[in-house]
């Protein structure tokens, strides 16, 4: 049976994942699970229990297949004839490159306050700078968790 934990006894960490040359899908999945906790023996899912992500190079992310100008995204406003569509294409071209992973962690998410709380400590930044080196992050070699996880150029 998991143990209930309280709010004082929960410790979050800090993980970096480098970015470059990984699929998008496997990526977002792998840091959803971290973000609810889920890779923890005490996971329970109405706690907040997850850890902090930070993910740099998001400009180097990769999709498999024609998904970069295929793939169809879509909101909408909540007026009729409302609904709006983008690609990563167009994303990309925006000037956007976080907005792309961030989608995708979000709808791996349940929906909900506690979900965009979870959302909240994922950090996207391009490039390899970050301003979190105080929290001393343990590194995530996430090439290395599986083959498919990076794109062989």
């Amino acid at each position: 049976m998991t143990p209930f934990i309280k709010k004082k006894e929960i410790k979050n960490d800090w993980y970096i994942i480098n970015a470059e040359n990984a699929v998008v899908g496997r990526l977002a999945s792998y840091i959803s699970k971290v973000l609810r906790g889920k890779n923890k023996a005490t996971y329970n899912p109405h706690i907040d229990n997850g850890d902090f992500v930070i993910v740099t190079n998001i400009e180097k992310l990769k999709f498999t297949g024609k998904k970069y100008s295929n793939k169809i995204y879509y909101r909408h406003t909540g007026h009729p004839g409302g609904i709006k569509e983008t690609t990563p294409e167009r994303l990309n071209g925006k000037d956007k490159t976080d907005e792309i992973l961030k989608l995708a962690v979000k709808r791996m998410l349940p929906i909900g306050p506690l979900a965009r709380k979870q959302l909240s400590k994922l950090k996207i930044y391009k490039g390899e700078n970050h301003p979190h080196d105080v929290q001393k992050p343990k590194i995530v070699n996430f090439n290395k968790l599986n083959k498919k996880n990076l794109i062989r150029i």
